[in-house]
């Protein structure tokens, strides 16, 4: 099963970094703004947008970006932090470290901005990598869908049961970014139709 870690910390560390670069980052950020700063960094770096002078996000724009990497409590923080760990490492492998970065922030800001364009007329801010992992479940779904070949029938299952949770969770629960959610997981999804069709990924690289 593709989702199955057996990896010990320091293998987990050598074949994806860039996954425990961001894990590293989410955590110590989390627990020096908690601890220490009296949530100052997450003041300065949470997504804010505001009717008339900033109904986008745009007049700050760092926020786009800045807002993936913040959490808004310990259970945000462990669980965001948690399916990090467990999904992101197989596509690391299959799109490299470089392109699987660049595939992570994309999903995070898609979902930044859908949120941003129907909240528009409100007051909103928010914090956290739900964006960016629900583009790693937009990326599995599409290949689940398309390129059944590329997904064991145990790990299908998985994205299809992981994602209808995931979209009764955003419902149910309050204070849930919902449309961050369902931006990040559009742009992971139309991402690795992208990547697919482009380089023939699923042809030329495997999951491991």
């Amino acid at each position: 099963m593709l989702f199955l870690r057996n990896e010990n910390f320091r293998s987990y560390i050598r074949f994806y970094p860039v996954t425990s670069i961001i894990l590293a980052i989410n955590l110590i950020l989390f627990s020096i703004d908690e601890l220490f700063l009296d949530n100052r960094i997450t003041i300065w770096g949470m997504f804010f947008q505001e009717p008339g002078y900033n109904p986008y996000g745009l007049s700050e724009p760092w926020r786009y970006v800045t807002s993936i990497f913040l959490h808004g409590g310990w259970d945000h923080l462990l669980f965001n932090c948690f399916s990090t760990l467990v999904f992101a490492p197989p596509l690391e492998r299959l799109l490299g470290h470089f392109r699987y970065f660049a595939f992570y922030l994309a999903a995070g800001i898609a979902g930044n901005a859908l949120s941003a364009i129907v909240q528009a007329g409100s007051v909103h801010a928010s914090v956290g990598a739900s964006g960016a992992i629900y583009g790693l479940f937009g990326a599995y779904l599409f290949l689940a869908i398309f390129r059944k070949s590329a997904l064991d029938e145990g790990s299908r299952k998985t994205v299809y049961t992981t994602l209808i949770f995931g979209l009764i969770y955003s419902v149910v629960l309050p204070n849930i970014n919902i449309w961050a959610h369902i931006g990040g997981g559009i742009a992971g999804f139309a991402m690795m139709g992208l990547l697919v069709s482009k380089h023939r990924l699923t042809e030329n690289a495997r999951f491991s």
